[in-house]
């Protein structure tokens, strides 16, 4: 069995510079009142146009983020590679809303495809619907509203953006995630992406949709998507995760007096998680997995699962994967185990990933228990070695 207590195992590829840094940085990141205040003199300091890249890339970018392009990001990926661990290239800028900015998103991700198709070390690409469109366009179709010509034109513009993404990805057989945003712009993702894998899945899964299933009909919207695909005879891609909106989400609903769609406790998103996994595992032959998680115990549920249907632990169809940054001890001691496993590694400009960053910092905040574990690791394994110097 994996134990994720390993870390010697989890911090092989870290410093001891490299441990007090990510120490001193989930320290301030534990503290909720520090966050916000960071959140917003960031905010302000952007505003007004001050010189804070050189602080923000030292620390927290130097923790989650892989580089500030491509290239720079050469160094993460063949420093996870050593350790057999894959490399996921998210350009990270987003909620765009200029031509310009669209066009450079598109450069980029179709960057990623190509260097993903030279590199064994990339095993994914992922991209965001909200760097190719505008977020308006996207919540109006969404909600089947009716579109003026010009806003059915622009539209057309975002199905040909993800097109010439996902096309792509099939001409030179690399995997692409579709990541999963606010609910209230989803279900335009939803088609998209679901149409995207009618199109490009039919000889094997290379486009992903990803489930956030914190939100209570997900579980519901798996089961129908499989039956969907088995139907239509096409490979259902699926990245599975928590969710990374719940903040906007309550907020949302409460603000517009309807339904939450987000599950009421922790407890029933885990219960959700584990029965997506175990149906997701029991239809491997059709259904081809990423579960994107820093619980330990998903982890565990997905080997587990795995061994009950004899599926080999090599086996491509079932990936794992964490943030750049986060739960080494989950990645390092998977990877040492011989399991797949890759790595979300954002990059881009300093000040465009900077409300990415942002939310890595307010999500840490929110979940308490993964930075105590974060800290008490960090701390086990500086006394490991100090013991054996």
């Amino acid at each position: 069995m994996v134990s994720f207590d390993n870390t010697a195992i989890a911090f092989s590829g870290k410093s001891d510079g490299d441990l007090t840094r990510a120490y001193l940085l989930f320290k301030l990141i534990g503290n909720n009142r520090l966050v916000n205040l960071g959140k917003t003199a960031t905010k302000l300091a952007i505003r007004l146009r001050f010189p804070i890249e050189g602080i923000v890339k030292a620390t927290i970018f130097k923790q989650f983020c892989g580089g500030t392009d491509l290239q720079t990001c050469d160094k993460t990926i063949n420093d996870l590679a050593e350790f057999n661990i894959g490399t996921i290239l998210n350009y990270s800028a987003e909620g765009n809303e200029m031509e310009k900015d669209f066009a450079r998103a598109l450069s980029e991700v179709l960057g990623t495809i190509d260097l993903a198709y030279q590199n064994p070390k990339i095993p994914f690409c992922v991209f965001k619907v909200t760097g190719i469109a505008r977020f308006d366009l996207l919540e109006k179709v969404s909600n089947r509203s009716n579109l003026s010509e010009s806003e059915k034109q622009e539209y057309e513009l975002v199905e040909k953006r993800v097109e010439k993404i996902c096309g792509k990805a099939e001409e030179l057989g690399v995997k692409v995630f579709i990541d999963a945003e606010e609910s209230w712009i989803q279900q335009a993702i939803d088609d998209l992406a679901t149409n995207a894998m009618r199109l490009h899945n039919v000889q094997q899964p290379l486009i992903y949709n990803t489930i956030q299933i914190y939100r209570s009909d997900r579980l519901q919207f798996l089961k129908d998507a499989i039956t969907v695909a088995k139907g239509e005879n096409y490979f259902l891609g699926i990245k599975l995760v928590r969710g990374a909106y719940m903040e906007q989400e309550r907020e949302r609903a409460a603000t517009q007096n309807y339904e939450s769609p987000i599950h009421g406790s922790k407890e029933d998103t885990d219960i959700d998680y584990e029965r997506a996994l175990r149906i997701l595992v029991e239809n491997n032959k059709y259904v081809a997995t990423c579960a994107g998680t820093h619980n330990e115990k998903s982890c565990l549920d997905l080997i587990k699962i795995m061994e009950e249907r004899g599926i080999d632990k090599t086996d491509t169809s079932i990936y794992f994967a964490q943030l750049l940054g986060m739960s080494d001890q989950i990645s390092y001691n998977l990877a040492s185990a011989g399991y797949n496993i890759a790595k979300f590694v954002p990059y881009g400009p300093v000040k465009e990933v900077i409300p990415y960053l942002i939310r890595r910092a307010e999500e840490n905040t929110a979940m308490a228990g993964q930075v105590g574990r974060e800290l008490a690791l960090i701390l086990q394994e500086k006394k490991r070695r100090r013991a054996i110097k």
